[in-house]
């Protein structure tokens, strides 16, 4: 990661390099606390994230964007008002109704009407620490991770956020670790409600208490992951920079690298049904039908920039990527 990774969107680099620890943000970005841009070619903005509000299709991006599909992604629309225009890299629903939406300056928003309309329950303008991704465990209780081992928790409903000071991270190439500062890039959880963060360094970090304390779960890869998934009870898969997925069949106690085929970065793992999908940048889209052990597939002809992607109410995937939702 570097400066333009600070300035536009989380998940939007050409590259997904990887970023130092010690990267500054750009300090020539701000705020953008105004109401973001009503315009017709919405739609093929840069999408970073997406997710289900009831039947409802929710997808947030660059510039404050967030559109709304209420016919499973076959049409879509701005949302009525969001307060500001940084960019927004993840978005949770605890219901068909309540959601929230992360982003840049550690922004959090809220709607209460299914995305409709949003509210600024946080910002932080004295130094722009993104929030990379967020989780709502219910209407109440929330976790929000970014730049920076950056951890917020809600009990709230995101009216007040309580930071959460992180361990040390395991020393790495016999280098001890002198402060927690680990990015943290995605969340996930499992059957039995534990949370993860897909971090850099090859790290996976869980929490069984709803995000108040951490631990590190090292796999033994060096690179950055983006997304993990479980898509087993017992079964963790974390996938990132170029092409790595790693799997773990006891709740991460030891982790085996997955051929991908792959050397294009991997932005998102998404559990369809009995099968976990991959998908990233060059069009790439890979399928494990035996909860991650093996994937197929092929890059997309269009080469698409994929970054998420969310079952409609009939289970199909829609994709969305760096020019916008994903036509096919």
């Amino acid at each position: 990661m570097n400066a333009c990774f600070l300035a536009c969107a989380a998940l939007t680099l050409a590259a997904w390099g990887g970023l130092p620890a010690a990267a500054a943000p750009d300090a020539t970005a701000t705020l953008q606390a105004r109401p973001a841009a009503r315009v017709a070619h919405a739609a093929t903005a840069a999408l970073l994230a997406a997710a289900r509000a009831g039947a409802r299709l929710v997808a947030v991006g660059d510039h404050g964007v967030v559109l709304l599909s209420d016919d499973g992604g076959a049409r879509w629309r701005q949302a009525r008002s969001v307060p500001v225009r940084s960019a927004l890299t993840a978005v949770s629903f605890a219901d068909e109704r309540r959601g929230w939406a992360v982003g840049h300056w550690g922004a959090v928003l809220a709607t209460q009407d299914g995305g409709e309309t949003w509210t600024v329950l946080r910002s932080d303008t004295a130094e722009d620490r993104p929030l990379f991704a967020v989780h709502a465990f219910d209407a109440q209780r929330l976790v929000a991770v970014g730049l920076w081992s950056l951890v917020l928790t809600s009990a709230d409903g995101g009216k007040s956020w309580a930071p959460v000071a992180l361990p040390l991270p395991p020393a790495a190439d016999g280098a001890k670790a002198t402060k927690a500062d680990l990015n943290l890039f995605g969340l996930f959880t499992d059957a039995r409600g534990h949370l993860y963060a897909a971090a850099e360094r090859g790290m996976v970090l869980r929490s069984e208490d709803r995000g108040a304390s951490w631990t590190y779960l090292p796999t033994g890869h060096k690179g950055s992951f983006w997304t993990g998934a479980s898509p087993a009870p017992g079964v963790l898969v974390a996938a990132g920079l170029r092409g790595a997925i790693y799997r773990s069949a006891d709740d991460g106690q030891s982790w085996t690298r997955v051929d991908s085929g792959s050397k294009a970065s991997i932005t998102s793992l998404v559990v369809q049904g009995q099968d976990l999908v991959a998908l990233g940048l060059d069009g790439l889209l890979l399928r494990s039908a035996d909860q991650g052990q093996r994937f197929t597939g092929a890059p997309r002809g269009d080469r698409a920039a994929l970054t998420a992607a969310v079952p409609r109410p009939d289970g199909a995937l829609v994709l969305f990527s760096r020019r916008g939702v994903v036509r096919d």
